[in-house]
């Protein structure tokens, strides 16, 4: 089996999610999805389950961070500098808040930070492809 990462957020409204992180370009896989969590596919590796509150509390008995607290950045690449600025366009027009954090252009790397309906922040990037095989 090939490695996998698998998100895991809580969220208030899971409706609600479900239609932001599509708006995103993320599809949702039926098969792990109910009424208390929906699992939103990025690729074939990485998967957000989105997860009621209640299921959350299942998992964890750990406090859920206070509103406005980061835990943690999740990077997300992306295919190009437009598709960038789609997904932070998407995120703000579809009740997420848009550039969380300054806009980062370093020539071979371009990043746009964005937060869901409940506050967790993707930093969505492109890396130009020359960098990452180290020729640039």
């Amino acid at each position: 089996m090939s490695k996998m990462i698998f998100v895991n957020l809580p969220v208030s409204d899971l409706s609600a999610s479900m239609a932001f992180y599509t708006a995103l370009g993320f599809t949702n896989n039926p098969q792990f999805t109910d009424e208390t969590a929906a699992c939103m596919v990025w690729s074939e590796s990485i998967y957000v389950m989105l997860l009621t509150h209640a299921k959350w509390a299942s998992f964890t008995s750990r406090p859920l961070p206070a509103k406005g607290a980061s835990e943690v950045m999740l990077a997300i690449t992306c295919d190009s500098h437009a598709s960038v600025d789609a997904m932070n366009q998407a995120a703000g027009k579809h009740g997420g808040t848009a550039d969380v954090n300054p806009m980062q252009d370093m020539g071979f790397m371009y990043s746009r930070a964005l937060a869901d309906l409940d506050g967790h922040i993707w930093e969505a990037f492109w890396m130009d492809p020359a960098a990452v095989a180290g020729a640039a």
